[in-house]
């Protein structure tokens, strides 16, 4: 397969992919609502709260506008094309084969490397319940459970996520809730702080112009999850329709969980206090607000988060992988599908994910944070080829099939090109800072490997 261009059509991957349909519309809209809701939001805004203080917001609204801006980009093509391999399809149709193998590889390694970071989070706070257990036999219970799900149909991974979804929508909207009434002095039992928080203790930038850098690289890396929902909808009963409502309400939904729970964290809870980084900024303005129980309550939150986000990067992990596979693009063993699941596919994203497990006990000073560094900056390699795919098959859509623009991105191409601008800067502060200098040369390392194989074996292709 050559380069797309403007005269000729762009193929479509994926098309007659033996995978079920099992996916309900209320799964698709439930992952669509809850995935935005990831473990990054409860467990790593803590440290981005510590080095920004109350300019945490800042930081969050400009992140959150980037990536609306690649959701939109995303949810043009997927709505347009859709397919189990999102985003790589995507980049492999507008760029070329290489392009969907470097994206479709790398965010593979992403994220079978989170289930396991992911089940380690898990397991710490299940061993806080229960002192003495073992961390390594509650990861391996939770890979089991997921696993099994996850082979047995794709409706069981739905019914999981609308659940665990539903679970983390219900406990961020009362902590919303009871929050907003605590600012406005009209919570029963506790007193408005009015602006003291924001203002005190160094003022709304205490660190300065540096601060709020580290911290708006934070709030970056906490949006991810959100492409999970155009990957699933390959799998559900109407894929058009599901990912232009889940595009369509992407903006709100950033805009409430992570820009508004910041804003009340930062407004009750003095942003140094140090319950905000040890016990996480959502259980520290709880338990500041005095409620019982609320504060370990969130503990079971961001337990189920942990859960819904290993549950989420197994299903996403195995069909990238399968959607690779079905486009001559890795080993054929890995697109063996029964009963409409890619099973060996699942099984193999498990076993990479649990040997990163077992790296960060047998290995924790050498290779593990070498594989952590390796994988820091991919979901802004991933952006950018969401962003330049859009760009080039836009114009083609437009003019010889401009029925499939169900979902348009905005201001076309002027958002495209400030998106791309965003993420070049992003890349910029990040090599300015240097713990995630490394990440973005690690990043770099891989992603040129991965680019250079995928070309050699374009090229090597085209020759036969």
């Amino acid at each position: 397969m050559s380069r797309t261009t403007l005269d000729t059509p762009p193929t479509a991957p994926d098309a007659h992919a033996p995978l079920s349909h099992g996916l309900k519309q209320r799964h698709l809209s439930m992952i669509a609502l809850g995935g935005v809701i990831g473990a990054g939001l409860f467990v790593g805004s803590g440290a981005g709260i510590a080095a920004a203080g109350p300019s945490i917001v800042i930081a969050y609204a400009v992140s959150g506008l980037l990536v609306m801006l690649v959701m939109r980009m995303l949810g043009e093509m997927s709505a347009a094309y859709p397919s189990s391999g999102s985003f790589s399809a995507h980049a492999e149709r507008a760029i070329g084969p290489w392009a969907g193998f470097t994206a479709g590889w790398s965010f593979w390694v992403l994220l079978c490397t989170a289930v396991g970071l992911e089940g380690i989070g898990a397991a710490k706070i299940v061993t806080g319940w229960l002192p003495g257990t073992p961390e390594w036999a509650w990861v391996a219970l939770f890979m089991v459970v997921f696993c099994v799900a996850n082979l047995a149909a794709v409706k069981n991974f739905g019914e999981f996520e609308f659940w665990f979804a539903a679970l983390k929508v219900g406990a961020i909207g009362l902590f919303l809730v009871l929050g907003v009434l605590a600012v406005a002095g009209v919570l029963p039992g506790t007193d408005s702080p009015g602006t003291s928080n924001l203002t005190g203790q160094g003022g709304f930038l205490p660190h300065g112009g540096e601060g709020l850098v580290i911290g708006l690289l934070a709030s970056v890396f906490a949006y991810g999850g959100m492409e999970t929902v155009t990957i699933a909808a390959a799998e559900s009963q109407n894929p058009v329709q599901g990912v232009a409502r889940a595009v369509r309400t992407a903006m709100w939904r950033i805009a409430l969980f992570y820009i508004g729970s910041m804003a009340v964290i930062v407004t009750l809870v003095p942003w140094d206090s140090k319950e905000v980084v040890e016990k996480g900024p959502y259980v520290a303005a709880l338990d500041h607000l005095g409620i019982p129980g609320a504060g370990q309550l969130m503990n079971v939150v961001v337990f189920v988060a942990l859960l819904s986000a290993m549950n989420a990067n197994i299903y996403g992990s195995s069909r990238i992988a399968y959607s690779l596979v079905e486009r001559g693009q890795g080993p054929k063993a890995l697109g063996r599908v029964s009963a409409g699941v890619p099973r060996v596919a699942v099984l193999v994203s498990c076993v990479f994910g649990f040997v990163c497990v077992l790296l960060s006990y047998w290995r924790p000073d050498d290779v593990f944070p070498w594989l952590l560094n390796m994988i820091g900056a991919v979901i802004l390699v991933v952006w950018i080829f969401i962003a330049v795919s859009q760009l080039l098959l836009r114009r083609w859509v437009e003019r010889e099939a401009p029925e499939k623009l169900v979902v348009r991105m905005w201001l076309f191409p002027a958002l495209t090109w400030v998106a791309l601008a965003g993420m070049a800067a992003i890349f910029v502060l990040m090599a300015r800072q240097p713990d995630t200098r490394v990440q973005l040369y690690s990043t770099g390392g891989m992603t040129l490997f991965l680019a250079a194989v995928g070309y050699a074996w374009q090229r090597a292709r085209a020759r036969r």
